[in-house]
């Protein structure tokens, strides 16, 4: 029997998300959608030797490390959902029928940079199926075409890279590269309203990977799916949540727990403090911590108080301090730290300003003195 979903991406995220949610789904008996066809689409070493791996031997480790609800846990999954794994490099035609005759659900985790353009990709490859397109949209722009002459039926389609309404954002830069190539109308109409683009939310910390395919992850696992008629989830499981609000998870995980990451990178920054110190060493720094509980309590709470959203704020926020807190997770603030700059921008001033829309007026020193408005704004 055919895989029923196929996946752009090898990353060690997926493999313990959503193609672990798969796994386990398989041996409950809620995974109608079936196995998963892993395509690779980068020149990426690694990304080719999972798929070695993969060919080799379908099951993979997830080793779950960490705390949730106050018990330790440390546990090992053998996943095996995957059970075809192709390079898109090599395997493009393969993976063209796939795509036109076997898939109905989609899943990409590309990075934001699979959502870049290049000039290589251009309407030729409508006619040239031999050859794949460099960018990841490219690629769904000739798949889809295939999909479309073979006359089969939409498809339910869930990127998972870390972009504000990622399926709605995808699903017009398909369109966009279809009509730059004078597709045929009809084509554009299929992309645009015959398939199902599904905007939703993923929240796993996936610390380390376990060579050559697996991966370390912690307990706490959230892939919040926005409501869409007629859409076909891969899986039922316990941490698939459908939603009609999708931004309210989407500002938990932003105000919350990215907030806090890129508040503690803030102080690491500039305090000079240990060049290896993590999330767990600045939970036990009795003067950071409560300075990041004021934080939270003080200048973030009576946001979503305000919003209605007291109750699943402070129970994510119960969750948000034990995942920091993990004792197996060397979650460095250096690496939080990357692109500062850009991240106090998208993850602290929203706080603000929603305040002020809805014309609260917590006081948020240090929210203000990390985006350096402490003297310019009251």
């Amino acid at each position: 029997m055919a895989n029923s979903i196929l996946q752009f991406g090898t990353s060690r995220f997926l493999q313990a998300h959503i193609d672990l949610f798969v796994s386990q789904a398989l041996k409950d008996g809620h995974a109608a959608a079936g196995n998963i066809t892993v395509v690779q689409t980068t020149s990426s070493a690694e990304s080719r030797a999972r798929i070695e791996a993969l060919r080799a031997d379908a099951r993979y480790p997830v080793r779950v490390r960490g705390m949730r609800h106050g018990d330790v846990i440390d546990t090992t999954i053998e996943c095996d959902a995957i059970t075809e794994a192709l390079d898109a490099r090599t395997d493009w035609p393969l993976v063209v029928e796939r795509f036109a005759h076997d898939a109905r659900v989609v899943i990409s985790n590309t990075s934001e940079a699979g959502f870049a353009r290049f000039p290589a990709d251009t309407a030729a490859l409508l006619r040239d199926i031999a050859t794949p397109p460099q960018g990841f949209a490219a690629k769904l722009v000739v798949l889809l075409h295939a999909r479309f002459l073979a006359g089969a039926a939409p498809l339910s389609i869930f990127p998972c890279e870390l972009i504000t309404r990622n399926g709605d954002t995808l699903r017009d830069l398909v369109a966009g590269i279809a009509r730059e190539w004078n597709a045929d109308a009809a084509l554009v109409e299929y992309i645009e309203h015959g398939c199902i683009w599904v905007n939703s939310l993923v929240d796993r910390i996936v610390s380390e990977p376990i060579h050559p395919v697996g991966a370390i992850a912690e307990p706490y696992a959230l892939w919040a799916v926005e409501r869409r008629a007629g859409m076909v989830l891969p899986c039922g499981h316990a941490a698939i949540v459908v939603t009609d609000d999708l931004p309210h998870y989407e500002r938990l995980k932003l105000m919350l727990l990215n907030l806090g990451h890129t508040y503690l990178a803030e102080r690491w920054l500039s305090g000079r403090r240990p060049a290896d110190e993590n999330t767990r060493h600045a939970m036990q720094d009795t003067r950071l911590r409560a300075d990041l509980e004021a934080l939270w309590c003080d200048e973030v709470l009576p946001v979503f108080d305000a919003l209605g959203e007291a109750d699943t704020a402070r129970a994510y926020l119960a969750d948000v301090r034990e995942r920091f807190g993990n004792p197996f997770l060397d979650h460095r603030l250096s690496d939080i730290a990357r692109n500062h700059e850009e991240k106090k921008r998208r993850r602290l001033r929203p706080v603000i300003e929603l305040a002020r829309e809805l014309r609260i007026t917590p006081n948020q020193p240090r929210l203000k003195a990390a985006l350096g408005e402490t003297t310019r704004r009251a």
